[in-house]
Formats: structure tokens, C-alpha cells, sequence
């Protein structure tokens, strides 16, 4: 998408899709998990893995999920503890340790790994010798593979200068800063309070000690913003430049996630501000020289992001999007999900149950799917629009043995509606998602989406604008 192709969208479409949708960091989505997938399906994808040739030719993704927190941010809708009690963290590390012990049970020791990151919560939580500590674990179950991506979500609140140096000393390349809005009023209203000197300091710290890559996290839609406050925002970001830039849509969903109740809805922008924010967020991030990624990422253009895009190697998994395609995703820690083969799973989502299971020897997994072919060639599709911004027909009938307008008829008959108004064109290689399509990309893809089409209860979701 080019954003100097973007023309103003009409207030009619503004209306048409102000609605939720998922925002496919996989098909089919987290909610379509079932408990009746269990630890031991788990156990079985983990053991084909290891028999077939995937164990041999595809490096691992790592995923730890450090659930601790010190303070609440009102919009947080992610998995967290909010405590001040950093003892906790020790236990926590040591049943991280015996979920690794059961995976190199199935595995073997020194599975190839390309590609790592600490999520959260707030991984920075842990102290640098709890760092140490982790990543010398991981290390001896897993071979890291030198120039891979290793990767840590960074509270600018809980790190100095010192301790960027213990995460370039652990073998960390890439930092991800947690900035959300540079403005004073929308950081009150949000309970997250960090002075824009704090972050420019740090990442200039960053820089000077070789990090790769540094990414920003920011939101749009949070209380108190309005275009006006978000371009000042914006404009800051600009002169930090990051190497990559995470732009997300608040979704509220008080009903779903407690802290979002602190929040006033009366203090939300609506959907034509939102659209407005994400509008001058394309015009002033590409106008700065970045590559527009997808619907949440833009880089520079020597980022691997942006070179994967350009190299059509983008993907999508439970972070957003990757450069590593096909890769299979070992999540660890509690409410952390992963990707074995053709399987999804979910680890329990209380530390409570995550550690009843282990100490009973057992992987945590509670929920998850083996995904059909119908699965399989939907997944394919959604991920082609998501990623590239075009299906092309040849490509899925060779790898799935189907023919496209076929096994898809009713979708491309809804698909109609969508090249009328623009979003959308279709011609006898495949289905293209326009420029302005880009701000409407996650509602091309519920197109083919069959369980949205078959469940039209999407209040779980987030607005797509």
C-alpha cells in the first residue's frame, strides 16, 4: 500500500464497518480453542515434530510469558499479576524450568531456535541475576543459533542505562519499549505515567550499545486522545525513530477485562477520530521514510520486517507479524500460546492451575485445536491477505489441490460488495486488497473466515477501526 494512494474514506464505510472482528494472529482465532484438545494432543504434535522433518530443517520460536507486573494500565487486556512482591518471581522461574524439562523430554536437548521473545506482563520485572538465570536455562535446552532474533519487551519504567547493558550482555538484539502515547493527560487517564525524556534517553542508551532493532509500542483510541494530541505524539516518534513502530487499536472490552472498567467510555474518541489517528499515522510514518508492514507494523526499510515484506516472506503468529514463516512456536509460562505443527494450544491461564499441572508432571495445556484442511486452506488464504495483501489463486489450488473460485464461491460473491466500495479487486490471478482496503484489511479477511460466518455474535472482539 502506498500513502500517497490513500484517498479520505467516506463517513458511509466509516458506519459499514464499525464493527469487531479478529485480528488474526492466527486461524482459527485464540476463541475457537477447545478444551477438549488436551495436554496429551500436545504431547503427540510435540512427538511428530521430533519423528518427522520438521525437526530437521525448521529452527524453533520461543515464547515466555512473564505474567508480573508492578502497577495497572487501565487498557491492559493481557495476561498479568499485579504485585510488588518480587519473590515471586524465583518460584515462577523454577516452574518455568520444569515446563523446558518436559519439552526436551519430548524434543531432545538442543533443538535449534532462530527466534525468542519475553513477553508479558513485564519481563523486565525480573531482576538481572532472574535474567541470568532464565536465559542460562534456555540456553542449555536450546541451541540459539547465532544472528537469530532475540527479543524482550522493555517497561521503560523499570529499566536504566545498567541494565540495558545486562540484556546486551545476555544475548537480547532487539528491545521493544512500551510507550503508548507520549501525551501527559492520556498517560494520567491510563495509569501509565513516563516522561517522553525517559524514553528518548533509553533508547539512545540502546543505540549506543548495538541493539538491532528497537521497536515502539503505541496505541490509538485511548481515553483523552484526539487527532491533535496523537500527531504531537506521532511527531515525537519521528524524531526517536525507531527501527519499528507497533501502532495498535484500543479495544475496549470492559466486560471482558477488568482494569478497562476504570476507563470512562465517555473519554473514548469515536471511530471517525480513530480513523483519523490511523490516517495521519500512515501519512506521517511513511512520509518519515518507513515501509507500511501491515495492519499494525511499520519499519525501516533495512529492518528484516521490512525486508521480509519486501521478499514476501512476512507471517503471523500470537505476536503480530514475524519474519520467520512455517515456524513452529514453543510458549512458555502460564496463559501463553503456541504452534506445534498443525496444532494450537494454550497453557493455563492462572498461575495457580499452571503450577498444579506441573508439579503433577504434566504439560499445562488446557485448551487448543488440530486444525482441519478446511483449516489449513482458510488459514493460508487469511494469512496471504493479512500479510501480502493479495491471494493468488494458483498458489493455494497447487498447495491444497482445490479449485479457488470453487471451494470459495459464496465468499467471492460476498467478496462483490467489497470491490464496489473499493476495498478490493479481483481479477483472473486473485483478490487484491486495495490501499484504502489497508484500513479495512481485518474485514477482507473475515470474508473466509467460517466460523465468523457461521457465528455472527463478534461482541468478543475488537472494533477493526
Amino acid at each position: 500500500m502506498n500513502a500517497e494512494t490513500v484517498e479520505p474514506v467516506s463517513p458511509e464505510l466509516l458506519r459499514r464497518y464499525d464493527v469487531a472482528g479478529p485480528r488474526y494472529t492466527s486461524y482459527p482465532t485464540a476463541d475457537r480453542f477447545v478444551e477438549a484438545f488436551t495436554a496429551n494432543d500436545y504431547v503427540q504434535a510435540l512427538q511428530q515434530r521430533r519423528s518427522g522433518a520438521a525437526a530437521l530443517v525448521l529452527p524453533l520460536s520461543l515464547y515466555v510469558h512473564i505474567p508480573f507486573c508492578e502497577s495497572l494500565c487501565y487498557y491492559c487486556a493481557c495476561n498479568k499479576i499485579i504485585t510488588k512482591h518480587h519473590d515471586r518471581a524465583a518460584e515462577y522461574l523454577c516452574y518455568l524450568s520444569r515446563e523446558v524439562d518436559l519439552h526436551t523430554a519430548q524434543l531432545g536437548v538442543g533443538q535449534t531456535v532462530s527466534q525468542l521473545h519475553l513477553g508479558g506482563g513485564t519481563p523486565t520485572f525480573l531482576s538481572d541475576a532472574e535474567l541470568r538465570e532464565l536465559m542460562a536455562m534456555l540456553r542449555r535446552n536450546f541451541t540459539l543459533t547465532p544472528g537469530g532474533e532475540y527479543s524482550i519487551e522493555v517497561d521503560p519504567r523499570t529499566i536504566d542505562a545498567s541494565r540495558l547493558d545486562t540484556l546486551a550482555e545476555l544475548g537480547f538484539n532487539r528491545l521493544s519499549f512500551g510507550v503508548q502515547d507520549f501525551d501527559p493527560a492520556v498517560q494520567k487517564a491510563v495509569h501509565r505515567v513516563q516522561p517522553a525524556e525517559q524514553v528518548f534517553a533509553l533508547v539512545d542508551a540502546a543505540r549506543a550499545r548495538g541493539f538491532e532493532s528497537i521497536n515502539v509500542d503505541l496505541i490509538y483510541g485511548l481515553p483523552q486522545q484526539t487527532p491533535e494530541s496523537f500527531a504531537r505524539t506521532l511527531k515525537q516518534v519521528t524524531e526517536l525513530r525507531p527501527d519499528r513502530i507497533a501502532l495498535y487499536a484500543y479495544a475496549h472490552l470492559p466486560e471482558r477485562f477488568k482494569p478497562q472498567r476504570r476507563i470512562a467510555s465517555a473519554e473514548l474518541p469515536g471511530a471517525a477520530a480513530k480513523l483519523s489517528m490511523l490516517s495521519n499515522s500512515l501519512a506521517t510514518f511513511m512520509g518519515a521514510g518507513y515501509v507500511y508492514v501491515g495492519m499494525d507494523h511499520f519499519a525501516l526499510p533495512n529492518d528484516a520486517l521490512a525486508i521480509a515484506k519486501r521478499q514476501g516472506r512476512l507471517h503471523r503468529n500470537f505476536q503480530g507479524y514475524s519474519t520467520q514463516p512455517d515456524c513452529d512456536l514453543i510458549a512458555l509460562g502460564v496463559s501463553s500460546i503456541g504452534r506445534i505443527g498443525a496444532t494450537y494450544s494454550q497453557n493455563a491461564k492462572t498461575l495457580e492451575e499452571y503450577y498444579d499441572a506441573i508439579d503433577h508432571g504434566r504439560f499445562a495445556v488446557v485448551r487448543g485445536l488440530a486444525l482441519s484442511r478446511d483449516d489449513l486452506v482458510r488459514r493460508a488464504v487469511i494469512m496471504a491477505l493479512m500479510c501480502q495483501g493479495e491471494v493468488l489463486f494458483e498458489s493455494i489450488e497447487l498447495a491444497y489441490l482445490i479449485d479457488f473460485r470453487s471451494y470459495f464461491a459464496a465468499e467471492m460473491a460476498t467478496l462483490q460488495s467489497l470491490v464496489e466500495q473499493g476495498l478490493v479487486t479481483v481479477d483472473d490471478s486473485g483478490v487484491q486488497v486495495t490501499a484504502n482496503g489497508w484500513f479495512f484489511v481485518r474485514a477482507v479477511a473475515m470474508v473466509f473466515d467460517r466460523y465468523l460466518q457461521a457465528d455472527r455474535n463478534r461482541a468478543r472482539f475488537s472494533k477493526i477501526i
